[in-house]
């Protein structure tokens, strides 16, 4: 049969010409298969045409099966795309989070929520390092997705899944044995102390639950599907949200748990939401599906993932450790202090969820361009992802300083005029400087996505250790100003590591030496 690209008038053959393109189809069907990108077997004999065509087709079946190819079209669509599913999954997990508080407040008292309040910091504190990790992840098979590396996108996940179940495990027990302990380092109150220990270990025996969670959603946004996560995402919480009064206020048949409920729900809700995130991606036969008899520890796949994932790891450990030092100095001003801001915290975490998630769309599309070699796409992301996030944190600050009397109600925190004196007083000074940090999880997005998670772990140890943490020690104990030197302290470090990150980017230092080598495009022949 005549190879139809190339005309044969008359009949007459082509033998060198024939001979000369077989040999380069089959240089290249060797180079491709050296970097373990995914190809059918082809026979010496082949014409170059079927191999190409072969690969191309194998190629295409993978990219329209798995994932979406982010390298082309529309900067903004992408974004859009890529972001609008999962700040509605994150928009889901803080109302649950809102919702779970309202429901703590009124039917326990607001003792309870100033101790879920005071156990955030240190639960998030794990789960900063399992984000750490799934970073790195993200990192890895965007980069090697937009590389079309189907093979070490999974190497990456099967090395991934195991260091997150021994990873999980072994934090979930060390978090248990060591709670108490960290619960009195910080100052808890004795009043809200015996609730938030218990609250605590039933939370951290659930974590390892949460973290592979968080990969499996980590790995579909590597490969550019949001889509997916934020099903499995709504089946927990929405699960979560169902069993919350039952087993708090104990209605019908259920027992009354008070706060224990609120934990032993989420619990449920993660395992199931895991279990039927498993399920459907294993009879997906999902290029990420889990498959136990593969899950052996990749050396260098693993250090890769450490490489990338240490900074992040620290960086989180070190926000949440910061938290911890924040949490101590509210503590020193008595409970009303610590119940106001258990509340003004969930209203942080509504306010950052925004920029966290377009953080992870400029991110993911930052490692599939550069893994892609189109680097001049990541302006484009960067200009896109500044404009349309701090449109949206900008009307979320406005709701926090104008409506914060409002807001702080709907956490049954009224019966207090002191609680309410104090969140009011915090949402006015931290809610107004939203946009400082909403502008810095894009730039640190670009630069984590590029690989240099290292940057912005130093970012992060500046903007707490130097300003931060001692600013509020300082302003709250040496100054007049009592506990509204905290709350400028933290505003003022969301300025502070905003500028040095937007420095970083200007300067195009994260364009240098991306975390993987990606393979030549396969010539298409036309």
């Amino acid at each position: 049969m005549l190879d139809p690209i190339l005309p044969n008038p008359g009949g007459k053959s082509q033998p060198l010409l024939r001979t000369m393109l077989r040999t380069m189809a089959f240089l290249i069907y060797l180079k491709i298969t050296l970097s373990s990108t995914a190809l059918p077997s082809f026979r010496i004999g082949d014409s170059y045409h079927n191999i190409l065509n072969s690969y191309l087709v194998e190629r295409e079946k993978m990219e329209k099966q798995f994932g979406i190819d982010r390298t082309v079209g529309s900067v903004p669509r992408h974004l859009l795309s890529y972001t609008l599913p999962m700040l509605l999954g994150n928009l889901i997990q803080v109302g649950y989070s809102l919702v779970n508080t309202i429901w703590v407040g009124h039917l326990v008292g607001e003792n309870a929520v100033g101790a879920v309040g005071v156990s955030l910091p240190i639960f998030f504190m794990l789960v900063g390092f399992s984000m750490g990790i799934t970073m790195a992840t993200t990192i890895l098979v965007s980069q090697y997705y937009g590389a079309k590396d189907y093979k070490m996108v999974e190497k990456a996940v099967d090395t991934s899944f195991s260091l997150s179940i021994v990873l999980g495990l072994a934090l979930s027990i060390a978090g248990i044995f060591s709670s108490d302990t960290v619960l009195r380092w910080v100052g808890t109150p004795p009043e809200n102390f015996t609730l938030a220990s218990s609250y605590l270990k039933i939370s951290l025996a659930g974590f390892v639950l949460l973290y592979l969670g968080f990969l499996i959603n980590s790995i579909l946004r590597g490969i550019g599907d949001t889509l997916t996560p934020l099903a499995f995402m709504a089946t927990g919480i929405g699960l979560n949200i169902i069993l919350d009064p039952f087993l708090i206020g104990g209605f019908g048949p259920f027992p009354k748990l008070g706060l224990n409920g609120a934990a032993y729900a989420s619990v449920i809700s993660q395992a199931a939401a895991l279990i039927i995130s498993i399920v459907y991606l294993n009879r997906k036969s999902h290029l990420i599906a889990f498959h136990p008899p593969r899950l052996l520890l990749d050396g260098h796949m693993s250090s890769m993932i450490f490489k990338i994932g240490l900074p992040s790891i620290v960086q989180q450990m070190l926000v949440w450790i910061g938290a911890l030092f924040i949490t101590t100095f509210v503590n020193f001003f008595g409970s009303a202090a610590t119940n106001a801001f258990g509340a003004v915290a969930r209203v942080d975490m509504f306010a950052v969820m925004p920029a966290v998630s377009m953080s992870m769309a400029v991110s993911a599309l930052t490692g599939q361009n550069l893994g892609a070699r189109k680097p001049e796409r990541v302006k484009e992301i960067f200009k896109w992802g500044v404009i349309m996030i701090s449109s949206l944190t900008l009307l979320v600050s406005v709701m926090a300083v104008f409506f914060s009397e409002l807001i702080l109600k709907m956490f049954g925190l009224g019966s207090d005029l002191a609680v309410m004196r104090i969140g009011v007083h915090y949402l006015r000074i931290v809610g107004s400087c939203y946009i400082f940090f909403a502008v810095t999880f894009i730039s640190n997005g670009v630069i984590n996505g590029a690989g240099h998670t290292f940057i912005t772990m130093i970012f992060s140890l500046l903007s707490l250790w130097f300003i931060r943490v001692p600013g509020s020690w300082f302003l709250s104990r040496k100054t007049s100003l009592g506990i509204t030197g905290i709350w400028i302290s933290v505003a003022f470090s969301f300025l502070f590591v905003m500028v040095i990150s937007l420095g970083y980017y200007y300067s195009g230092g994260w364009k240098k030496d991306a975390m993987i080598k990606t393979p030549p495009v396969v010539p298409v022949i036309e």
